[in-house]
């Protein structure tokens, strides 16, 4: 799948089965609440918290996916073609970046 056809996959879920988008605003809360349940399992299962017995079953995946989803909502509500500025992001981080992480010394 392409990241336009999941644009065109997430519009078409939400006219068929969501009635419309929520708003913005709403959208980017609950972003930031799908991206704080990714952090908390990081924390817990990769970090130094101890992870909780009611954390154990959550899906990574899962969560990461319901990051994607929200981000496509918003994308596509205020007209960003996520396939172009994910292109154009590339450029800038290879641009900007191309030496810079091969000179870090944390990373050898």
């Amino acid at each position: 799948m392409t990241i336009q056809q999941a644009q065109q996959q997430v519009d078409q879920w939400i006219k068929t089965h969501g009635v419309r988008y929520f708003n913005e605003l709403t959208n980017t809360a609950i972003l930031a609440e799908e991206v704080g349940e990714v952090s908390r399992i990081m924390a817990r299962r990769y970090g130094e918290q101890s992870e909780k017995e009611s954390d154990k079953d959550k899906d990574l995946g899962d969560e990461m996916a319901d990051v994607l989803w929200v981000l496509i909502c918003l994308a596509n509500q205020t007209g960003v073609d996520l396939t172009k500025a994910f292109e154009k992001n590339m450029k800038k981080k290879t641009l900007r970046d191309k030496d810079r992480h091969h000179q870090n010394p944390k990373l050898k």
